[in-house]
């Protein structure tokens, strides 16, 4: 695929994060020394990212109505700028379909958002053309170990693994499903399901590909000014063993006392 970018506008607030804390709140100290209460989007345990020190950005809200001024968007760890947004993602792929920029999912001339489907569920986007649908989730990622591969979710998800097995469903002979990563940083060669963080999902991914459900994923690269949509990225659903991982998470719980 073809590399892709998209300015901010305005321009991110560099500070340092205090904590963040209530699944919804971050405490910011900006460079010029105020410290503000930003909304933080991902409600996930974002593993890594969460350290009082990092570096991050936050975004000023362009509703005056909004109790929370700012919103954390980006955070620097490791050397790697990562996306803290997980409505971006979503934003994102919208353009993307829309501009023709994804060419595995191209092949589709209405493009309908959060579409009502299943049992009590709601696709991300369906698309179609004629008489072919595709039904397609999007998947925020940001979790990456040193064997620079991804891995999704960081937490038990069971809503994630609801909307596989929904996913699966609906999968016919002119209906495909799909599920893309939008992988939010840098250097990833692959994406895995995690079955350290939630085997059921894990289970689930590797059983509904079988019933027909395909994967992809995309990498994202952020700066202060700008997101760049640059490459495809793999996605490996092969068993794996979890002794490494196991490590890496212990040693990330140490840094953190």
């Amino acid at each position: 695929m073809e590399s892709i970018r998209f300015p901010r506008h305005p321009r991110l607030l560099e500070g340092v994060l205090l904590k963040r804390y209530k699944r919804f709140f971050a405490d910011v100290r900006l460079r010029d020394g105020r410290e503000i209460t930003a909304h933080c989007v991902n409600t996930g345990a974002m593993e890594g990212l969460t350290d009082p020190g990092l570096r991050v950005w936050v975004s000023p809200a362009d509703n005056p109505k909004r109790k929370l001024k700012f919103t954390w968007e980006l955070a620097e760890a490791d050397g790697r700028i990562y996306g803290t947004d997980t409505g971006l993602p979503n934003r994102l792929v919208r353009k993307l379909l829309k501009g023709g920029h994804l060419p595995w999912l191209a092949a589709y001339d209405e493009v309908t958002p959060e579409k009502r489907y299943g049992e009590r569920s709601r696709v991300d986007f369906w698309l179609r053309k004629g008489s072919r649908e595709l039904y397609l989730e999007v998947k925020n990622c940001h979790l990456i170990y040193p064997d620079g591969r991804a891995y999704f979710p960081d937490s038990v998800s069971e809503r994630a693994t609801h909307h596989l097995r929904e996913l699966a469903a609906v999968v016919g002979p002119k209906v495909r499903s799909h599920v893309l990563f939008v992988c939010q940083m840098p250097g990833v060669k692959e994406v895995r399901p995690s079955d350290a963080h939630d085997p059921t999902f894990a289970a689930t991914a590797r059983e509904v590909r079988r019933q027909g459900v395909t994967f992809s994923a995309i990498e994202v690269l952020h700066t202060p000014t700008e997101t760049t949509v640059t490459r495809r990225i793999p996605v490996s659903l092969k068993p794996y063993g979890l002794t490494r991982i196991a490590r890496w998470r212990a040693e990330g719980r140490r840094k953190k006392r």
